[in-house]
């Protein structure tokens, strides 16, 4: 077990769970049925970390959450071949912060209660758990590089470079403060489809045919089971075993193509491929709802209306005479 901090006082008891990014969905769900086996709070941070509240943990097995941090990892090392980074800490920012600063491939990072500015102050102030590129961005222009400038200005300045919500949460998280609970919560309802080539590919209008016919196919699943997205993921596998996952949320939860395509085009627009060997696809429709909680609000644009129409019309030809009779002419462009 490489721990790489001995906290010298007590310790919060959240752990921040980071799995490796080209782990499996099946993977991930293994790594939060494991968890559960320490805690019944354990809320799983798509896609591919969680928070597990251990308070009860350490009273059952007599050892601090450092401990049962170390006894999580030796688990899913022995009994799932997964490595696991974990943050443990009083609060979910400073836990998941840690886990961002583990060492190597894997191993436990333990903040003590009385050193947690101690721990903060030195990183850069793109490590803190919530801030993104963007905002990382907009402190470096005003000379904020690390969590502890960050920490030392009044939070309404940070309000006003980063915004009131988010201004206002990044000041607290850069001191420390966390309120949000551990919330069970587990990996919301998904549906995925997946293409494999048979050589390598380039992106470009082929692979882009093969995108289109993943959200056909994804979104008639959809349909028939009566369920919307309110997010999509978009995995790319390359050659050498390596994957690029992204995922973002839906305007409105949707199972229609038209949505369901721009934003696959966008998380593919995203990965700024140039001449990347592609080796598969992978689409996967997220925190899935019943079709009944849509509120279905008409359009007040008069194609739209029409290409619904047109949907409902190929969704009951498909259905009478089997998927893929009917399909855009765009996805019989050819690809290995």
């Amino acid at each position: 077990m490489n721990d790489v901090r001995q906290p010298s006082s007590g310790t919060g008891s959240i752990l921040h769970v980071r799995c490796a990014s080209t782990l499996s969905e099946d993977g991930y769900r293994a790594v939060l049925e494991l968890l559960r086996e320490f805690s019944p709070v354990v809320q799983a941070v798509p896609p591919r970390a969680a928070l597990v509240q251990v308070r009860g943990a350490q009273r059952y097995f007599g050892a601090d959450a450092r401990r049962i941090a170390g006894m999580v990892r030796l688990r899913s090392l022995a009994r799932l071949g997964t490595d696991v980074r974990i943050g443990v800490a009083g609060t979910w920012a400073v836990a998941a912060t840690a886990s961002g600063r583990v060492p190597g491939h894997g191993g436990v990072l333990a903040v003590a209660d009385d050193s947690v500015d101690t721990f903060l102050a030195p990183l850069p102030v793109e490590s803190l758990y919530g801030i993104g590129p963007k905002q990382a961005e907009a402190l470096h222009a005003y000379g904020l590089r690390t969590i502890g400038a960050l920490a030392a200005l009044p939070p309404g300045v940070v309000e006003r470079i980063l915004g009131r919500r988010a201004g206002r949460v990044a000041a607290e998280h850069a001191r420390g403060i966390d309120p949000r609970p551990v919330t069970p919560k587990d990996l919301p309802r998904s549906e995925s489809v997946r293409h494999r080539f048979t050589r390598y590919e380039l992106d470009g209008p082929p692979v882009r045919a093969v995108l289109l016919g993943l959200v056909v196919r994804l979104a008639a699943v959809l349909r028939t089971r009566r369920q919307a997205a309110r997010s999509l993921s978009l995995t790319l596998e390359f050659a050498g075993g390596a994957r690029w996952e992204k995922t973002r949320r839906l305007a409105e939860a949707s199972a229609h193509d038209e949505d369901l395509r721009n934003l696959a085009y966008r998380l593919m627009d995203a990965a700024g491929l140039q001449r990347a060997c592609l080796t598969g696809l992978v689409l996967r429709a997220e925190d899935l709802i019943d079709a009944e909680r849509v509120t279905r609000q008409i359009s007040l644009d008069p194609e739209r209306e029409s290409r619904l129409s047109v949907e409902a019309s190929v969704d009951r030809a498909n259905s009478r005479f089997g998927f893929g009779t009917v399909r855009p002419a765009a996805t019989f462009r050819k690809a290995s």
